[in-house]
């Protein structure tokens, strides 16, 4: 999947919890939402913060980015687990202290070959 696919396919997918998700898939789409914050962050700093003007525009502009693509994230960070044969209830782990690097190497592995519980693989669809 290249990077515009996945931006297009979470977006088209916003709020399906179900499937599974490849890891190019939901890489290349964490890429784009840190890109993304990284630019508007940058835009706010040279524009003076949030304080007025047009810093304040674009910091109101990150925020409803922040807010569209909360959704988009926790579908493909399910479909994500589903891809390594996971319950999407492995997030709650985040909620711990070590719960970030759990969740990191999960999104890392390879995806089960083949149709698991939780629909088709991906990669052969």
């Amino acid at each position: 999947m290249t990077f515009q696919q996945a931006i297009q396919s979470a977006f088209t997918n916003y709020v399906k919890f179900e499937g599974r998700a490849s890891r190019s898939e939901y890489w290349y789409f964490v890429l784009f939402v840190v890109l993304m914050a990284f630019a508007a962050g940058l835009l706010e700093g040279i524009m003076g913060g949030a304080r007025g003007g047009l810093g304040g525009l674009v910091a109101i502009a990150h925020l409803i980015f922040s807010l569209a693509t909360i959704l988009p994230s926790l579908g493909l960070a399910f479909c994500r687990l589903h891809d390594t044969d996971r319950s999407a209830w492995w997030l709650l782990i985040n909620l711990t202290i070590i719960g970030g690097i759990v969740t990191l190497v999960f999104n890392c592995l390879p995806g089960t070959p083949g149709p698991n519980k939780y629909g088709e693989d991906p990669l052969r669809a």
